[in-house]
This record gives C-alpha cells, structure tokens and sequence, in this order.
C-alpha cells in the first residue's frame, strides 16, 4: 500500500523487452534505498512494481503485459522522468489517502492554466472511469493523491500547489499528456458490494440501473 504521497522523482535508466513484456531500470534520484531490498514494492507513476535487482542508485522491476495495457510504463523511454514512492510502513503517517498502485486507466491532460501561485488541471478520465470522480473525493494521478475540485462529465480539475509541481513530474504536463489514473479503493468495493448476489453471476462487471432500482436508490 502507498499514501501517494511523492518521495522522489527519478529517471529511467533502460527499457529491455523481455519475452514479451518490459524490464525496467530505474535511477532512483533522492529515494533513500538504504531500507529497500528484493522483493519490495515502489510506486513507479502509481504503478506498484517489484524490484528483483538492486543497483547503485536504483533498481529494476519487471512489467507485466497487463500493467502494459492499463498504464503509461510502455510509454516511456531513456530519461523520462517518474513519481517514486516507497510502500509505506504501518508506523507511517497516512499523508494521502490509501493507494494500492493498480492502475485503473489512463487520463489525459486537457489544460492547465495559472490560478494565482498554483496551476489548474484539468484532466479527461475513460468514460467506464468518470463515475468514481467525486467532487472534493480523493484520485491518484501518476501515484500522486489529488484532491478533485470540480467535476464536468468525464473532466475533472485538480489544483497543483507550488510544492507539488517542484515535487513530482507535473511540471513536465501539457495539454495532450497521458497520466495513469487510480480512483478511489472504496469507490470501487462499495459498487460491487451494491450488486449483491448478482456479482458471482457471470458477466456480472459493474452496477445497472436495474440493480440500483431493486435495492432502492433510484426513487419511481
């Protein structure tokens, strides 16, 4: 588990296709390595990867297809720069909110506009994603906890402090940037607890108005 809450930003080192899927080698920056060791989780861009080599000044991990097909990690290249976050200890103060490191979806930047010393964001989520948006809820961007400020279909805005913008990888955003997206972890459970009995139906993936009816959550 992680708080999103940004300890370093580090920087690609290789990308080596293997078998298929990736190896990733990554060049820490300022993430204290000194506690890390095989086996353990980091958040890369709010993806929880595995290290299985240590080096010295970073680490490698191995990318599965499916974090390929559900995140940015494919994207990247020799040099990019990522959001590093150890996995938190049960000691550790919960600074964000609880984040998993599963990718849910990738987000697009739509803009970004100065609102007095901190930056808007506004960001377009998958359709499938847009209804675990809560106005002033929690969502993961790139591993980083964000507060929503506002909703508007499958939009969302963020507002990005000074700290956060010199902290992590915000500053390199434009317009058209692709952002791995976390909702909310209670979002998720409650909308398959609410399809009851249903859920150990096959097929059965997600709520209907239906089932929301049944259960009384939709007045006549």
């Amino acid at each position: 588990m992680f708080t999103g809450i940004i300890e370093a930003v580090g920087t690609v080192a290789a990308m080596e296709q293997i078998g298929g899927d990736l190896r990733l080698k990554v060049n820490a920056g300022k993430l204290d390595m000194s506690d890390v060791g095989l086996g353990d989780s980091i958040a890369n861009n709010g993806v929880c990867l595995t290290v299985i080599e240590m080096s010295d000044n970073g680490f490698s991990a191995d990318v599965s297809v499916e974090t390929l097909n559900y995140s940015t990690l494919g994207e990247l290249s020799t040099g990019s720069q990522i959001n590093l976050e150890k996995a938190m200890q049960a000691s550790a103060r919960l600074g964000g909110h609880i984040v998993s490191g599963h990718v849910d979806g990738i987000g697009e930047i739509v803009s970004l506009a100065a609102d007095a010393r901190s930056t808007r964001f506004r960001v377009r989520v998958p359709d499938n994603l847009a209804k675990y948006i809560a106005h002033k809820g929690s969502v993961c961007v790139d591993g980083t906890s964000l507060t929503v400020n506002a909703v508007d279909g499958a939009e969302f805005e963020l507002n990005i402090i000074p700290q956060t913008m010199a902290e992590t990888i915000f500053s390199t955003y434009r317009a058209g940037s692709r952002v791995n997206l976390e909702v909310d972890v209670i979002a998720r459970y409650l909308e398959r607890l609410l399809q009851g009995d249903a859920a150990a139906e096959p097929g059965a993936g997600g709520l209907s108005l239906d089932t929301l009816a049944e259960h009384g959550y939709l007045k006549p």
